[in-house]
């Protein structure tokens, strides 16, 4: 019986935050082993386990996968989240594309120099606004069905719903003028495996707080 999915990653949201939240999504428990020092990163880079010296890295089914993307499609594939042919598989990458466009610039806005956060907050705010919400409003609005992509839910539902709630951290009416991402969001989030991850206590991690940039640098520089 192949043991649960071990995810290796700073203890933050960062790149590893929408595998978390993928794999949460499936229904499937993980374990997490946190980076805490430079020794930590250094020893996996020794021990062949980063095919590229990055993280996040994880371990499932026998392979050590790098690459965010890569470990997501095969999260979505292994889980049923890939749509059922071709053609919706090539919509769930261009949405989930466009998610992560905006997704790395919430995830590490909190890392930034104070003196650019102003700038980037408002660049967060208006591609949010004017670009990335009115596309994703217009699909769901041209098929009038519950989800992105062939009326089921899909990997590209849970990216969203996950940039969802973080742009919302950083820009509370963000949704004000998208109802039809205001209920996808409260139908993804009322799924179970979804509802439970966004209980308290859960793997979900918080917005990244100054003791967690702290660490990152530690880590990382």
């Amino acid at each position: 019986m192949p043991g649960k999915p071990v995810l290796h990653y700073f203890n933050g949201r960062g790149r590893m935050e929408p595998v978390r939240w993928l794999l949460a999504a499936a229904g499937v428990e993980f374990e997490e082993k946190f980076l805490k020092t430079r020794d930590d990163l250094a020893r996996l880079r020794n021990d062949g386990s980063l095919m590229f010296q990055q993280v996040p890295m994880v371990e499932i089914d026998g392979m050590k996968l790098v690459q965010t993307k890569a470990i997501l499609n095969y999260i979505a594939s292994k889980y049923n989240l890939y749509g059922k042919d071709i053609k919706e598989r090539a919509l769930i990458d261009m949405y989930s594309e466009g998610v992560a466009d905006l997704e790395l610039m919430v995830l590490y806005f909190p890392h930034m120099p104070p003196g650019e956060k102003d700038a980037a907050l408002a660049t967060i705010k208006d591609k949010a606004r004017n670009r990335y919400f009115p596309a994703y409003e217009k699909v769901l609005k041209s098929h009038e069905q519950d989800y992105l992509v062939g009326n089921r839910l899909s990997r590209a539902d849970v990216s969203l719903v996950e940039l969802l709630y973080h742009v919302e951290e950083l820009d509370p009416s963000a949704l004000a003028n998208f109802p039809l991402l205001e209920a996808l969001r409260t139908r993804v989030s009322n799924l179970p495996t979804v509802k439970k991850f966004l209980q308290p206590g859960s793997q979900r991690k918080p917005f990244d707080d100054a003791k967690c940039v702290e660490s990152t640098k530690t880590i990382f520089s």
